[in-house]
């Protein structure tokens, strides 16, 4: 251990300890090449440690940007850590070079919704359906997007007092306006 950063939880990455803190040289970067790191970030992302994951790989993307594989693992271990306007940029990405990439309109979808932005998230969720519509999983993200489009454009009524986003009329105002 030449900086006291190989080993966390009894083990460096690739150890028998399962640490989440990548092996680095003595000028900090990760050990290895793309593919090591890619290999690395993968595994960390698969052991649940996607902040870990994210770091790897955002280095493997830097090293090779035109990496499809790399930019949509990247994206998934930034989703999964709550870095949704990133994640969204690399699904988007990986969509706009492949765009009969399910997966890749997928996670643009559900990036997008995550944002807030349940247009975009319709768009993209229904274009992975339409390719893949076996998939309960996309099917049930494009539902619950259409859902959310619908109650936001009053499909369902007004909110009655005491739902959920409910907000009472104003006090004191002509409520004959």
């Amino acid at each position: 251990m030449s900086d006291g950063q190989e080993r966390v939880n009894g083990g460096g990455v690739g150890g028998e300890g399962g640490g989440v803190v990548p092996a680095q040289n003595g000028s900090g970067a990760p050990e290895g090449g793309v593919y090591d790191w890619f290999r690395r970030g993968s595994k960390l992302l698969e052991q649940g440690h996607p902040a870990a994951a994210e770091q790897l790989l955002a280095r493997a993307a830097e090293a090779e940007p035109h990496s499809r594989s790399i930019r949509e693992t990247l994206a998934r271990a930034q989703f999964d850590a709550g870095l949704y306007a990133a994640a969204l940029e690399n699904f988007r990405a990986v969509a706009l070079a492949d765009p009969a990439d399910d997966y890749a309109q997928f996670g643009w979808g559900v990036a997008a919704a995550r944002l807030g932005d349940f247009e975009t998230s319709a768009e993209h969720l229904a274009l992975a359906v339409a390719m893949r519509p076996e998939s309960e999983h996309y099917r049930a993200a494009l539902r619950q997007t259409r859902a959310t489009l619908a109650a936001r454009a009053g499909a369902f009524g007004p909110l009655l007092p005491g739902a959920p986003g409910y907000s009472a009329p104003p006090t004191g105002q002509d409520e004959t306006r």
